[in-house]
């Protein structure tokens, strides 16, 4: 079930209390809720993270070569400061916000129509597990025809929150994502099963 921005404030406000037991926080809270909504806006961090380019002539996802801090270059960014996102260009960026997402709640972010109206879209992966601490990672790609500014502390995407059935001995989310407070480009697993494929095509080759 979908949250409303009403309930979500009542639920902030209830995890705001010393006692609270597997509360949701959102904090610093600095965007006003809603109450007519179902979201919450979430802020731009200061971290960015891009790839080298120059250290590279391509990505192979099949061949592990290369550490990802070898591979990415993290750049600061104060408040009153911009970035400049170029036309094609990709960076990893973070959000201001830290979060913690209850057991039985998970959340899903999507961008802000009125930036992707003007090319920078917010192609982040949308789903957050239940359990999640930790700011959120935001992939940000310029895929309009002039550079944008982007600012640490503006309004970047909006998180809708929903309800979730578990288990009783079902545990939160132990991803390798949860409790950084810079973007992070993580690492894709060996995928055993595109590995058979391509066996099992290179075997009927004749």
């Amino acid at each position: 079930m979908l949250l409303t921005a009403a309930r979500i404030a009542e639920l902030l406000a209830i995890g705001a209390t010393p006692d609270a037991e597997d509360p949701l926080v959102i904090t610093p809270q600095l965007c006003r809720l809603d109450r007519s909504g179902a979201s919450v806006d979430f802020r731009l961090g200061s971290w960015f993270m891009n790839l080298r380019q120059s250290r590279m002539t391509h990505l192979d996802i099949a061949k592990k070569t290369e550490k990802p801090a070898q591979l990415t270059k993290t750049n600061f960014v104060p408040f009153g400061k911009y970035y400049v996102l170029h036309p094609g260009d990709f960076v990893l960026g973070v959000t201001l916000e830290w979060l913690r997402l209850p057991s039985m709640m998970g959340a899903y972010v999507i961008g802000r129509s009125s930036w992707g109206r003007r090319g920078l879209i917010i192609a982040t992966a949308t789903g957050v597990h239940p359990g999640f601490v930790g700011t959120l990672t935001l992939e940000l790609s310029n895929v309009g025809e002039i550079p944008v500014k982007i600012y640490p502390g503006m309004s970047i995407c909006q998180l809708f929150l929903h309800t979730v059935e578990r288990g009783k001995n079902e545990t939160f989310d132990d991803s390798r994502f949860v409790g950084f407070r810079k973007p992070v480009l993580g690492e894709i697993e060996r995928d055993d099963v595109a590995d058979k494929l391509a066996r099992i095509k290179k075997e009927k080759e004749p």
